[in-house]
């Protein structure tokens, strides 16, 4: 497979060769988030199979995570070393083979690996992706390219968890890699059909291994700290301890280091741009809150509710509705429009959605359930794509594979933060109301009486009856507990809108050049 050289400017496509093309790159990137999600489900099957424990089965979501969120920010230094196109299909190659090898992993060890090499070789696919898409459309049109790009992003994170349960039900687990093969070879084939006349110009330069050294270890101290940090009590645990200091102490060396490295493995001086700081920590927060609801809200719904987890996802999968018929009409308009009020538009409307569900009670019905969320697919469609023009705007096309990279790393590190501190809030919020609940509970409290009395005159042991009380005291201060944190997110977007309009305005459509000249 050879790759010309791409030194002169690079002309968008157009027609079947634009089609196949974002059909491509698409695909590449649903095949990559699905994989992020789709073993959630699977864990129980894939340990009980490889007869470890269930909390050792975690570690098949944790080695991709950790792998990935290393690999994602040195986009931009491979980018250069090794050219946009022959890196991303590498990525997809090299995906389809460490799929391959986690369905064919015969212990927990074998698979381990298997998901470390996966998350690795995915890491560049994602901002890569939007980088080819950019520089494939008119700049005019890069609203509606990174429509397409997101419809995928938005699209892959709910059908993972439906489709990881349906095949671990119906099938083996192994099938949840083996899907990948089929997709992997069509965007592999694809991508080198249309860019491979397209790859961008390449430099050697020096491996940063002192910063690559540092990023290795505070992203995976930190990575490893919130995956098992619930799990271990926080703080109250000296290994956790260990690896926030880790983290901490790695993350400063790094970010020193970094800034006096004459070819750091990752551009920190992205940062000294108004719109991708503004918009990196916009879209990071946002998304860690958004992330943060998708874990809680189906887990209420099964332990609390009684909803089992087939229904629990179609509870879920309602909002990819509006996102994916309102991610071409955001992309089409978007050139148009200022890109800070639709994604002010976006927040808002992320507020109002969790205002609805910090009304939730333990009696909400399946409809009332599902409203908000088919109203938050607007809400998503109009959050990815203004905020990644945001973040790029302005950007050279030869650092558009760094920023992307580099707001994709911190955006995905923040849903890790947000899924942490949402479940730990959530556990520790429901803990308080199910003590003051508890206050009230007892002979001293005629309604307290009364229930018991009555659930006895039904035909009840009293022991059953105090059980009774307490499994819905139990549900009570769990959905307490969770309309706390809905109340709270919908604050803390409404203070987001503030934080957009800290950047500078653009017309989405033209400054985000990814087809200039290289």
């Amino acid at each position: 497979m050879s790759f010309p050289k791409a030194h002169q400017p690079l002309v968008p496509l157009t027609g079947g060769k634009l089609i196949l093309g974002t059909v491509a790159l698409s695909l590449a990137v649903f095949m990559n988030v699905l994989d992020s999600s789709i073993a959630n489900v699977s864990i129980p099957a894939i340990s009980g199979d490889l007869g470890v424990s269930p909390q050792q089965g975690t570690w098949v979501i944790t080695s991709f995570a950790v792998a990935n969120a290393i690999s994602v920010p040195l986009t931009g230094w491979l980018t250069q070393r090794f050219g946009q196109v022959r890196l991303f299909i590498t990525s997809i190659i090299l995906f389809i083979l460490s799929s391959m090898l986690c369905g064919l992993a015969p212990s927990m060890e074998v698979l381990v690996a298997a998901r470390v090499l996966q998350g690795a070789v995915a890491g560049p696919m994602i901002p890569l992706s939007q980088s080819l898409l950019l520089a494939s459309y008119k700049p005019s049109k890069s609203g509606m390219a990174l429509a397409f790009w997101g419809m995928t992003t938005l699209v892959a994170p709910i059908t993972g968890p439906l489709l990881g349960g349906w095949i671990s039900d119906n099938y083996t687990w192994p099938w949840i890699f083996y899907i990948n093969i089929p997709i992997g070879l069509f965007a592999a084939w694809a991508t080198w059909s249309i860019y491979a006349s397209r790859e961008t110009a390449t430099r050697v330069l020096p491996i940063d291994a002192i910063g690559l050294g540092l990023l290795v270890v505070w992203v995976g101290s930190l990575q490893i700290m919130l995956d098992k940090g619930k799990e271990l009590d926080w703080f109250n645990s000296g290994q956790i301890v260990i690896l926030g200091v880790t983290a901490v102490v790695g993350f400063i060396y790094f970010v020193i280091w970094e800034l006096g490295s004459k070819h750091p493995v990752v551009d920190l001086s992205l940062f000294q741009t108004r719109n991708f700081s503004g918009g990196v920590v916009a879209i990071s927060v946002g998304y860690g809150l958004f992330f943060g609801s998708l874990v809680i809200l189906p887990l209420w719904l099964q332990t609390q509710l009684g909803y089992t987890a087939t229904l629990a996802g179609e509870v879920m999968a309602p909002v990819g509705i509006f996102a994916i018929i309102l991610s071409p009409i955001i992309g089409k308009i978007l050139p148009r429009v200022d890109a800070r009020w639709v994604a002010s538009a976006a927040f808002f409307i992320f507020a109002v959605v969790f205002f609805m569900r910090a009304a939730f009670t333990q009696n909400v019905d399946t409809m009332t359930l599902m409203i908000p969320t088919v109203i938050q697919g607007g809400a998503m469609a109009m959050f990815f794509i203004p905020l990644t023009s945001i973040i790029l705007s302005g950007q050279p096309p030869e650092k558009i594979p760094a920023a992307a990279g580099l707001s994709n790393f911190i955006r995905i590190m923040f849903g890790g933060i947000g899924t942490s501190i949402t479940s730990t809030f959530w556990d520790r919020r429901t803990a308080l109301h199910y003590s003051q609940l508890s206050e009230h509970s007892g002979p001293h409290n005629p309604a307290f009486t009364a229930a018991v009395d009555g659930l006895t005159a039904q035909g009840m042991s009293a022991q059953s009856a105090y059980a009774t009380i307490d499994r819905l005291m139990t549900v009570d201060a769990s959905t307490r507990g969770a309309t706390d944190i809905f109340w709270i997110s919908a604050i803390l977007f409404l203070g987001l809108i503030g934080l957009v309009w800290l950047t500078k305005p653009i017309r989405s459509g033209a400054p985000v050049d990814g087809g200039g000249a290289h």
